[in-house]
């Protein structure tokens, strides 16, 4: 049927730009579907789970890169804190350090929702690199594509998908959930900025080739006066601090980031001068749903580690799993993963339609955070004694799932912005 076989052209080509949810992959299905609920193919909607072919191919890329690459290497860089190098090679090589950057700048050109596959994926096997990847994706690249010069972005988006490592520097001694009481400072003199201060807590700060920097340029307009500069790492004056030797994601280098008369061209402002309090409010509105999307794939990695451990060890007799109390922690444990992920992915689909989501992201960061710290917990209980050795992943996914609660926005900044959300909703 010509007919059928021009819409089904149409639909093929739609799927590459649709969020997959909105139309089906097969022509034959949707239209059944649509027939039955008197709608036009256009309009029916996919379940959130349902994953275009470029997603699940994406999906499948790296889940077996981090199994096969990343899962021998874990328990050492978690003992050393050190992310081992033909990890960040193989990162740059699966396109995954620049994956919504555009084919024009040598990225894999992709989508938001991918990035957050991608950090799922990673984290499913180990946290600490799934967070390097976030922190690249939804904080490092996104700022560029969305506040970058073209020729910042010619500068910066092909190194940051084929080499480079960025490093988003906001927080400091005295400004953590409170961001924008920072000290740090840039001072115009003639054709440079010359910035000093000092950010704590920065994330891939050892790696990092390019430095994302909050600075206020005009104290006298307080948050009002903070900008967003580029920093390249080989810029004089510009220090990295001892990593911290941190509870978990130990891998993930994080140190203190140091700025002394560091003098950068007026070319390296990104953006419109005293908008980086509105760029770090939006760049942590979209970073958090990765996170929470760390949050969910170390939650099932996990639980897909204990559960089979839970049918093969026997005790009085039988699986332990064919107890009736473990099945029913275990299915509870096994629903609020699900209800983490829906969360999720409704918050990155929205994002990804240019919908509101500010609210959904915090609901989902918060509940995932929380998701996965029972899960762990759980999960070592399950296990018993050996659960609570290095000799099993476990303990590690235990030992990483509370930064989740932390970074990116604590859980009460997530429920106090839910909170005004709410309030908005029931005021109008």
């Amino acid at each position: 049927d010509p007919t059928k076989m021009a819409a089904l052209r149409v639909i093929q080509k739609l799927a590459r730009t649709v969020p997959p949810r909105c139309l089906s992959v097969s022509w034959m299905s949707s239209h059944a579907s649509a027939k039955s609920a008197g709608h036009p193919v256009s309009e029916v909607v996919m379940p959130l789970t349902v994953l275009s072919e470029d997603e699940q191919m994406m999906r499948d890329t790296v889940a077996k890169f981090a199994k096969e690459k990343i899962g021998p290497l874990v328990r050492e860089m978690d003992q050393n804190s050190k992310m081992d190098d033909s990890v960040l090679q193989g990162l740059f090589e699966n396109g995954l350090m620049g994956v919504e950057v555009e084919a024009e700048y040598g990225g894999t050109d992709s989508t938001f929702f991918s990035s957050c596959l991608v950090v799922e994926e990673l984290a499913r096997v180990d946290p600490s690199v799934a967070v390097l990847v976030d922190i690249q994706n939804t904080l490092i690249v996104t700022s560029l594509r969305l506040h970058g010069t073209e020729e910042q972005k010619q500068k910066y988006l092909p190194r940051l998908a084929a080499d480079t490592i960025g490093s988003f520097c906001l927080s400091e001694t005295e400004s953590g959930s409170d961001a924008f009481a920072l000290r740090t400072r840039a001072d115009k003199k003639g054709d440079y900025w010359v910035i000093n201060g000092s950010k704590m807590w920065i994330s891939n700060s050892e790696q990092a080739g390019l430095f994302l920097v909050f600075a206020n340029a005009d104290s006298s307009q307080g948050y009002k006066g903070i900008s967003t500069f580029l920093v390249d790492r080989d810029t004089p004056g510009l220090t990295i601090d001892k990593h911290e030797d941190k509870l978990g994601i130990r891998a993930s280098s994080t140190c203190p980031v140091h700025f002394e008369d560091v003098k950068i061209p007026e070319s390296n402002l990104l953006g419109t001068l005293g908008h980086g309090y509105k760029y770090a409010i939006g760049l942590l509105n979209e970073g958090r749903i990765g996170i929470a999307a760390q949050m969910v794939g170390l939650a099932q990695g996990c639980f897909d580690y204990v559960v089979p451990y839970t049918m093969e060890r026997k005790q009085f007799g039988q699986s332990i799993f064919n107890f009736q109390a473990m099945q029913h922690q275990i299915s509870d444990v096994a629903t609020e993963i699900e209800a983490a992920r829906l969360l999720v992915y409704n918050a990155a689909r929205l994002r990804e339609a240019g919908r509101p989501f500010i609210k959904q992201a915090a609901m989902a960061k918060y509940y995932a955070a929380e998701v996965a710290a029972k899960t762990t917990a759980k999960s070592l209980e399950w296990m018993g004694g050996v659960g609570f050795t290095k000799d099993y992943p476990v303990e590690k996914f235990y030992r990483d799932c509370k930064i989740g609660a932390i970074y990116e926005g604590t859980n009460n900044i997530q429920l106090s912005t839910i909170a005004r959300y709410l309030k908005q909703e029931w005021q109008q």
